[in-house]
């Protein structure tokens, strides 16, 4: 009989699945369940996107289970080539996840300033809400990032959003 251990013949710690993975500080990933699309943007390997949207097996705004795009997870993971590619390969930018978070949302909320600058470029909504009612600027607040704050307002934020408090 054994009294102690650290690992259960699945794989499993005592904290929990191994199989799960953070990126930035919003998104808990479990990695078995993400199509070979949303894989390639979590870890940011952009020859990987290209040959997965060359083999049609990924679609550009393919949805996980809770309604992420490869461009939410590079964009929470700050995987600035991947998510050149995915603009520039015209994916849907303004997209909600399951909290009404776009990938702008999520790149700021992950203070991922060279996603969040790239996005705008590529004429992301800065005025979009989560459920919460926070747009990106909030984010950028609650993060004491000026720079980020700066940005989103020179592309047009609204200064007088007010979340749902």
């Amino acid at each position: 009989m054994k009294l102690f251990g650290f690992r259960s013949r699945r794989g499993q710690t005592v904290l929990g699945s191994i199989d799960h993975l953070y990126t930035g500080s919003g998104y808990r990933i479990r990695y078995s369940e993400l199509q070979k699309i949303h894989k390639a943007a979590v870890k940011g390997d952009a020859a990987e996107m290209e040959r997965c949207l060359a083999r049609r097996s990924g679609d550009l705004d393919a949805l996980d289970k809770q309604h992420r795009t490869a461009l939410h997870l590079a964009c929470a993971s700050g995987h600035v080539k991947v998510v050149t590619l995915l603009v520039n390969r015209k994916c849907q930018i303004d997209i909600y996840d399951k909290e009404n978070r776009t990938p702008l949302i999520q790149a700021v909320h992950c203070q991922e300033e060279a996603c969040a600058v790239i996005l705008l470029e590529h004429g992301a909504n800065p005025n979009l809400k989560d459920i919460y009612g926070n747009t990106a600027l909030h984010y950028a607040v609650y993060s004491e990032s000026t720079s980020l704050a700066e940005k989103l307002l020179f592309h047009g934020e609204n200064i007088e959003a007010l979340d749902k408090v």
